[in-house]
């Protein structure tokens, strides 16, 4: 078989351009290819949801491939550990309710198992707005006032370099912040509104020092709506709830972004 150049080159741009434009009016938008975000997009996608990830690196994953101070090992507690079953990621029980995996293996075996469930991720995709409106993505008037009903889009190479260049927009029933200690989202609606967030100031409360035991624990309970429409999964959660941090363990991750499917998946169905 002769390899044709330009066919090659068709069958991408073909393609990858059917993906985007399936994708501009969607359920739920993640925002973060880490952990949280992958398992959230599992989830939501296993129900049946219309869900797209955004992620502006080359790679998924977040911090899960380095594991601990590069040691590629993460370690997870006996509450995630279903999780990992239901995803096929193999464990080495360290000591009672200590599980370990190797970070690649688990980093690759949730975006895998994600896609396969239907999630359609696009990397090297940055959020660099949000679409904030009075009504609600069929049109009608929000009695809740104003909500996000979508994103605003932009290459990573744009604005790394910088270049002034506009950007796209999807639209999107709910948006998920997965993009870890950062909370992008969450600061894109605070540096454009005001603070608005469901916080008890209005503003991201910002992570606090690490301690695994609680953090693991309030990252769990900090995954909600953070304002109309967005709603926080993984380490943003407690940078925006103000919880600790909480190293390298990795179950609190999962649970969250299952969670956020469980959460907004029940809203969607009323």
């Amino acid at each position: 078989m002769q390899l044709d150049d330009v066919i090659i080159t068709r069958a991408i741009v073909d393609s990858w351009s059917k993906d985007l434009l399936d994708s501009l009016e969607i359920d739920v938008a993640i925002v973060g290819g880490g952990p949280a975000g992958l398992t959230a997009g599992y989830y939501l996608s296993k129900k049946g949801l219309k869900t797209v990830l955004f992620e502006r690196n080359l790679s998924i994953g977040g911090g899960m491939w380095g594991g601990g101070m590069m040691y590629n090992k993460c370690v997870f507690q006996q509450e995630s550990k279903p999780i990992l079953d239901e995803f096929g990621i193999r464990t080495d029980e360290y000591q009672e309710g200590y599980f370990l995996t190797n970070s690649l293996e688990t980093v690759t075996t949730l975006c895998s198992g994600a896609i396969k469930a239907g999630l359609k991720i696009f990397n090297l995709i940055g959020v660099e707005d949000v679409m904030i409106r009075q009504e609600d993505n069929a049109g009608r008037r929000s009695a809740a006032g104003s909500s996000v009903t979508g994103l605003v889009l932009n290459w990573t190479a744009v604005t790394m370099a910088k270049l002034h260049i506009d950007p796209l927009t999807i639209r999107a029933k709910a948006i998920i912040d997965s993009t870890g200690h950062a909370a992008e989202v969450a600061g894109i609606i605070v540096r454009k509104i005001g603070k608005k967030l469901l916080t008890e100031t209005g503003e991201m409360l910002g992570e606090k020092p690490m301690w695994a035991d609680v953090g693991e624990r309030t990252i769990v309970e900090n995954t909600k709506e953070i304002y109309p429409g967005v709603f926080v999964a993984g380490m943003s959660a407690n940078a925006v709830f103000g919880g600790p941090r909480m190293g390298p363990i990795f179950g609190g991750m999962l649970l969250s972004g299952k969670r956020s499917a469980e959460i907004i998946a029940a809203r969607l169905a009323k």
